[in-house]
């Protein structure tokens, strides 16, 4: 059977479920790691991938009849990763501004890598 596998940090696994434990540990096969960008999506192959319970947030099975019936463009693998980086780099751009605003009207946020201090 054919699984989505969503990760905790994010990162999108299509694959062939080959085992599975009582601590959610997956072991999949014949996987590829899906990266969307807007109405884009490309495909990066990784062979078997072995991921560990506490990193899934969920696991589906996915409909091969329905699999194909996606508005969704699939493009190369550099063209993904360049429009990733680009949309990385904006979200980027756009989180300075707005700290920058914020410190202009005398407010401040934390940093995320300091979050787990407190």
């Amino acid at each position: 059977e054919k699984h989505l596998v969503l990760l905790r940090d994010g990162r999108t696994l299509i694959g062939f479920l080959r085992s599975i434990d009582q601590f959610a540990n997956l072991v999949l096969h014949q996987t590829v790691e899906r990266i969307h960008v807007g109405k884009k999506y490309g495909d990066i192959p990784r062979g078997i991938f072995v991921v560990r319970g506490e990193n899934v947030v969920l696991l589906g099975e996915i409909d091969l009849e329905k699999e194909s019936d996606t508005p969704l463009q699939q493009v190369s693998i550099e063209e993904i990763l360049e429009e990733q980086r680009l949309e990385l780099q904006s979200k980027q751009e756009s989180e300075k501004l707005k700290v920058q605003a914020l410190k202009e009207r005398g407010l401040s946020v934390p940093r995320a890598d300091t979050l787990d201090e407190y």
